[in-house]
């Protein structure tokens, strides 16, 4: 059963096994930003045994790179950027405490087995929707790589941003089920 759910990271193992593919989730709190530039430099700093310039345990990353603020706002358009750009880095981040991401699009399997292994799980936010999606930041601060522009890691607080629950931490895959359920040839 499809349910409504209200989380606030850092997310626990128990927290993510609630979840189903399908639910809407509502996330308030704090999220980071990265994307496929800062991914790859995370994942060369855990490579090269330093420390990241974030504290991934229990967190979420949303793959965002938002344009910028009109004056008077927090941020500018945030919407989701394609996940699959990060599924070379996301097994990595995963082993280390990520719980989970924000995208659109599909995960390749690597990326849908560190899910069910580590205990984590994949959202989708509604692409097209980034003004709207905006709204639910109230805060966002630049905490790593600014050289990236709009691919910097931002720390975002957020308001019930809303996503839908698309891989989870049981091997569930809304994208696959859709097309069972609804017959879509692929």
């Amino acid at each position: 059963m499809v349910a409504d759910r209200y989380i606030t990271p850092p997310l626990t193992d128990e927290m993510v096994e609630e979840l189903r593919i399908g639910d809407q989730v509502y996330i308030s709190g704090v999220l980071y930003t990265a994307r496929d530039a800062a991914h790859k430099r995370l994942v060369e700093l855990l490579d090269a045994g330093k420390p990241l310039p974030v504290d991934l345990k229990g967190q979420i990353i949303y793959y965002v790179g938002p344009s910028p603020a009109k004056p008077g706002q927090v941020i500018g358009s945030a919407g989701p950027t394609t996940s699959y750009r990060m599924d070379a880095y996301a097994p990595r981040l995963l082993e280390i405490g990520l719980k989970g991401m924000i995208g659109k699009g599909s995960r390749n399997q690597e990326v849908k087995d560190a899910i069910v292994r580590h205990k984590g799980v994949y959202f989708a936010a509604v692409g097209g929707a980034a003004a709207l999606i905006s709204k639910c930041i109230k805060k966002a601060e630049v905490i790593a790589y600014p050289d990236l522009g709009p691919e910097a890691i931002r720390r975002l607080e957020v308001e019930n941003l809303p996503v839908i629950v698309v891989n989870d931490a049981h091997g569930g895959d809304l994208y696959e089920e859709g097309v069972k359920k609804y017959g879509i040839p692929t």
